[in-house]
C-alpha cells in the first residue's frame, strides 16, 4: 500500500478527510467488487442487532443476492457463532480470505482469527478501528451485491470510523420498544445524519411475543414505538419483529440459515426496494 497523503501512513487507513489523491486500492480491493455497503446500527446493546444483521443477510441470500457480513463489533463478535463458523481465516498473497457459511454468505470477524473464541479483546479504540479498516481493505470479499456491517452499539470509535472511511451506501437502524431504547436510538439517527449517510430504514425488534397456546400477541416491553419513531425522524419504517425462542435456539446452534421467518423476508424485500429507489 502506498501513502495517500502526507498526514496518512497508509491509503487504506486515511481518516483525516484531507487526502487530495485517490487512495490506491489494495490487492484485496482490486480482487473485490462490492455494490452496496450497508451499516446495521443500534443506539444501545441488547436489541438483537447481530441477529437482525444475520437474518437480513440470510433473507437477501435467499433472494439470489451475493452477501457478506463484516463483523465490526470487535469486542463482542457473535456473527461466527450464529452461522456455526469456527477456525481461523486463511491468508494468501492477495489478502485475507473470509469464511463462508453453509449457503455461501461471506463472513469476516475477529473470532475467526483468535486461538480461542472465548478470549477477551482488551484493546484501545485506536487498535480496534485499525482492525475494522483492515477488514475492509485487506479482506478478499470478491463479488458482492451487499456487504452488511454489524456495528457495535452506540456512537463511538467504530461507527465514526466506518462513516468516515468506508463507502457506506446507507444505514439500517435497529431498536426495541422500550422508551430508553427509543431515546438512545435517536442519538444514533442524529449521528448518521451528521455524516449525511442515507438511512434506509428502522427495524423494531422484540416488539412482541406470540403466546404458544393461544397465539395472542403479548407486548412484554410495552407498546411498540418503531413506526412512530421512524415517522418523527422522517426515515422509512421497515417493520417489526417478534421475540422468537426458535431463532435464539437456531442462533445458539449455529444454524440460523435453517430458520424460516416470513417477517424477515418482508423486511428484506422492503429494504431492497428502498435501496433501488436511491440508485
Amino acid at each position: 500500500m502506498s501513502d495517500a497523503c502526507g498526514s496518512c501512513s497508509s491509503a487504506s487507513t486515511c481518516t483525516t478527510g484531507s487526502c487530495s489523491a485517490k487512495p490506491e486500492k489494495t490487492k484485496a480491493q482490486q480482487a473485490s467488487n462490492i455494490k452496496k455497503v450497508i451499516a446495521i446500527m443500534s443506539g444501545k446493546g441488547g436489541v438483537g442487532k447481530s441477529s437482525v444483521t444475520s437474518m437480513l443477510a440470510v433473507s437477501l441470500m435467499r433472494k439470489g443476492y451475493k452477501v457478506g457480513i463484516l463483523d465490526a463489533d470487535i469486542t463482542g463478535p457473535s456473527i461466527p457463532k450464529i452461522f456455526g463458523l469456527k477456525g481461523k481465516a486463511n491468508i494468501n498473497e492477495t489478502g485475507v480470505v473470509p469464511a463462508e457459511s453453509q449457503h455461501g454468505i461471506k463472513v469476516m470477524s475477529l473470532n475467526l482469527m483468535v486461538p480461542n473464541e472465548d478470549d477477551p479483546v482488551i484493546w484501545r479504540g485506536s487498535i480496534i478501528t485499525q482492525l475494522v479498516q483492515q477488514f475492509w481493505a485487506d479482506v478478499i470479499w470478491g463479488e458482492l451485491d451487499y456487504l452488511l456491517i454489524d456495528l457495535p452499539p452506540g456512537t463511538g470509535d467504530v461507527p465514526i470510523t466506518v462513516m468516515q472511511s468506508l463507502p457506506v451506501s446507507g444505514v439500517v437502524i435497529v431498536t426495541s420498544p422500550q422508551q430508553l431504547a427509543g431515546m438512545i436510538v435517536r442519538k444514533a439517527i442524529n449521528m448518521v445524519k451528521k455524516y449525511d449517510a442515507p438511512i434506509f430504514g428502522l427495524i423494531e425488534n422484540m416488539a412482541y411475543v406470540s403466546c404458544p397456546h393461544c397465539e395472542d400477541r403479548i407486548e412484554i416491553f410495552g407498546k411498540p414505538q418503531g413506526e412512530t419513531e421512524a415517522a418523527n425522524n422522517e426515515i422509512p419504517y421497515l417493520g417489526q419483529l417478534p421475540i422468537d425462542p426458535v431463532l435464539a435456539t437456531m442462533s445458539d446452534l449455529g444454524k440460523i440459515e435453517d430458520y424460516e421467518a416470513e417477517k424477515f423476508t418482508e423486511i428484506a424485500q422492503r429494504l431492497a426496494d428502498i435501496i433501488k429507489t436511491t440508485e
